[in-house]
């Protein structure tokens, strides 16, 4: 990570008024994959990581029993607490959240993980690390939207900033899906350096 967790939740906080109005289009076309792909079932408890101002969680929302929306800064869960309000939504529970530690009780269930435009944010060992704490979840599906290389990604015009943010590739995370137990279903390429990951579990966690 190159920028402490207090860091980033200082930036986001700063943007976090704004944060709707400045998104790309490749963002918004990978939110409305995660949002298809996550496809919650009634009785289903999402769990949604990096949720900032809430574009995952309140869509997922209608469709679930209930959504867990983490995340590090408090001016971006504000933000959606504002609009989950708005909505009349009170299945939405913003707190605070990392992807290492999501700040979950114990017995918590957890059927679906969703999470957009965040991880990129972590090297690719501690994404390996975070991926492992989804699996633990004992999720039986993981939607991932981020910014990921197919290709070496144009030095010229680069899709992040490399001074704040840290890309893997996406054969890097297919492959700490399926070291975790996941089959990956749907690999979406959105842009060539954005990805949309949808990982299905197949192998059952330890009794």
């Amino acid at each position: 990570m190159k920028k402490t967790v207090a860091e980033h939740a200082e930036r986001f906080s700063e943007k976090a008024a704004a944060y709707d109005d400045s998104k790309s289009d490749e963002y918004h076309a990978c939110a409305s994959l995660v949002i298809e792909h996550a496809a919650p079932e009634a009785d289903d408890v999402v769990l949604d990581l990096g949720a900032g101002t809430g574009a995952i969680a309140l869509e997922v929302a209608e469709g679930a029993e209930r959504v867990l929306a983490r995340d590090i800064s408090e001016g971006m869960m504000e933000e959606g607490r504002k609009k989950a309000a708005d909505r009349g939504l009170d299945d939405v529970e913003f707190a605070y959240g990392e992807f290492r530690d999501p700040g979950l009780d114990p017995d918590q269930r957890v059927d679906v993980v969703t999470s957009n435009f965040a991880l990129h944010h972590l090297a690719d060992d501690e994404k390996r690390e975070a991926i492992g704490v989804m699996a633990d979840t004992g999720a039986r599906r993981i939607v991932l939207g981020d910014v990921a290389f197919f290709e070496d990604p144009d030095p010229d015009a680069p899709f992040y900033s490399p001074e704040v943010d840290d890309p893997a590739t996406v054969g890097t995370l297919v492959e700490a899906f399926t070291d975790e137990g996941f089959a990956v279903t749907a690999v979406e390429r959105v842009h060539d350096q954005v990805a949309v990951i949808v990982a299905e579990r197949i192998r059952e966690l330890p009794a």
